[in-house]
């Protein structure tokens, strides 16, 4: 199965000021001179997606200057690549005015590729994730969007877009940031977050934007997901359910942070650091950087 991955990395990241100042927030150092964008990128390549584009904006150069010397080398001649796609290459399209905005804007790659799926993932969030197995869900639900999804505590849960699910999973309802949201039913203290990664059949991708930019709507979890729940097969991935090998049994399962603030950044640094980590940066069998190539597309083809 062919897939084309689109890593949305144009925010600003205003609550991470002064951080943000001179760094898009994908960009900013992380530990051990990784950069936070270096987590969805070696997802992404270690699940065998080898075709890359990163969307940038906000403060490109240091992002850039990132791909260009930590990943681009590493994958010279593998087949694979990571390339950075700013608005100012076609001055006609202008700028990004939102995630689903950058997309719409750059649907020509998915005619040139050609993709039998279009991942659209965020490239702020420090995890460690087997895309594969979203995919494997995403094919057997028959969906024509799928949501990654993971339980966050409700006092949390208004700082992120909120999902509601019927027993099969498929998405009831999708609230962007709400300030009352909705808790989970067997876990009240709990709310189902939205993790900022997609996947979508591409004529459905390209429908619900050709549609939202006919409205003036530029955002996906504002705009896109809330009205394609009503009118698509849209299903939440239960991330909780998501296996990676080479997981230290002292790690937190399934960790997962949005790096939206100073005190998320400082904390997640945190998690990832001392001899017992909660979410270790080393891991043989899921590596972390450009070496994470070295992961097998054809392990995925086999599988789906």
């Amino acid at each position: 199965m062919k897939i084309l991955a689109l890593v949305l990395a144009g925010g600003c990241g205003s609550r991470l000021h002064p951080l943000t100042a001179e760094h898009a927030k994908p960009a900013l150092p992380f530990v051990n001179g990784y950069r936070i964008v270096d987590f969805v990128l070696s997802n992404l390549l270690n699940s065998g997606i080898t075709s890359i584009y990163v969307l940038a904006q906000y403060k490109p150069q240091s992002l850039v200057e990132h791909i260009r010397t930590a990943w681009a080398p590493a994958l010279h001649g593998t087949g694979c690549f990571v390339r950075i796609v700013l608005p100012g290459s076609d001055p006609a399209r202008g700028p990004f005015l939102g995630t689903a905005d950058a997309v719409h804007k750059n649907l020509h790659l998915c005619a040139r590729h050609a993709p039998d799926v279009v991942a659209v993932f965020a490239a702020d969030h420090v995890y460690r994730m087997d895309v594969g197995q979203m995919l494997e869900a995403h094919v057997k639900s028959n969906a024509q969007v799928s949501v990654a999804a993971i339980p966050v505590p409700i006092e949390w849960a208004s700082h992120f877009g909120i999902i509601t699910t019927h027993s099969d999973g498929r998405i009831r309802e999708f609230q962007e940031k709400p300030k009352r949201p909705a808790p989970i039913p067997e876990r009240p203290d709990h709310a189902y977050a939205s993790m900022g990664n997609y996947l979508f059949e591409p004529n459905t991708l390209s429908a619900l934007l050709e549609q939202a930019a006919r409205r003036g709507e530029t955002d996906f979890g504002r705009h896109v997901l809330p009205r394609a729940t009503r009118t698509q097969r849209v299903f939440a991935y239960d991330f909780t359910g998501n296996r990676v090998p080479g997981t230290a049994p002292h790690e937190e399962p399934n960790y997962w942070r949005d790096i939206g603030t100073i005190e998320a950044y400082r904390a997640a640094q945190r998690d990832a650091s001392g001899p017992r980590p909660r979410f270790s940066l080393v891991n043989e069998r899921w590596p972390l950087g450009a070496c994470a190539h070295r992961a097998s597309a054809a392990t995925v083809a086999a599988a789906y």
